[in-house]
């Protein structure tokens, strides 16, 4: 049996008061949350919001997602078509439903799609008593769309994009142009 010797009774209590008298003196820093919203940084990440207007129901976001908890229903339109022409389709959002209780907020769902129908909304206020009401349908996503802040403005010190600074494409020879 080895017994510590060198250790002096009581220090590690002292040192423990000594700490929590420390703290006691500093000013509190504490935050009334439910009465005082935090200040959230820009662009912060809270809940999924959908521009319903934007979505062509191409399914990339559902495909994508790692939880799959993107439920979307559509149906096929048939758009008249103009004097000789040729009528075409389109997809038509029937149902745009996020389960919140599956999703882990990876945003893929917001990378993939193509025609910019979703967006981080920095709302993060919507716990539910019952988990089966953290399935959200596209008009609660489309009523977080207003809270989606603006993208930050371009950096004035960067360079102006490829496209701005590219030489104009000249047609291949030999080509005719259409001018209109």
């Amino acid at each position: 049996m080895m017994l510590n010797m060198g250790r002096i009774p009581g220090v590690g209590l002292a040192k423990g008061l000594s700490i929590t008298l420390r703290h006691m003196l500093r000013k509190s820093v504490t935050q009334q949350y439910p009465e005082v919203k935090p200040a959230l940084p820009p662009r912060s990440r809270g809940v999924i919001a959908l521009v319903e207007e934007n979505c062509t129901s191409c399914m990339l976001c559902a495909r994508e997602c790692p939880d799959w908890c993107i439920y979307i229903d559509s149906h096929k339109e048939t758009i008249p078509a103009p004097e000789g022409g040729r009528a075409r389709q389109r997809n038509v959002l029937d149902r745009f439903a996020i389960d919140f209780s599956l999703c882990m907020y990876c945003g893929i769902c917001i990378e993939v799609c193509p025609f910019d129908a979703l967006f981080w909304s920095p709302e993060f206020e919507y716990a539910e008593g019952d988990i089966r009401n953290l399935l959200h349908e596209k008009d609660k996503l489309a009523a977080w769309t207003e809270t989606v802040p603006p993208p930050p403005a371009h950096d004035p010190g960067a360079e102006p994009p490829k496209e701005l600074t590219a030489a104009p494409r000249r047609p291949a020879a030999g080509r005719a142009t259409r001018t209109t």
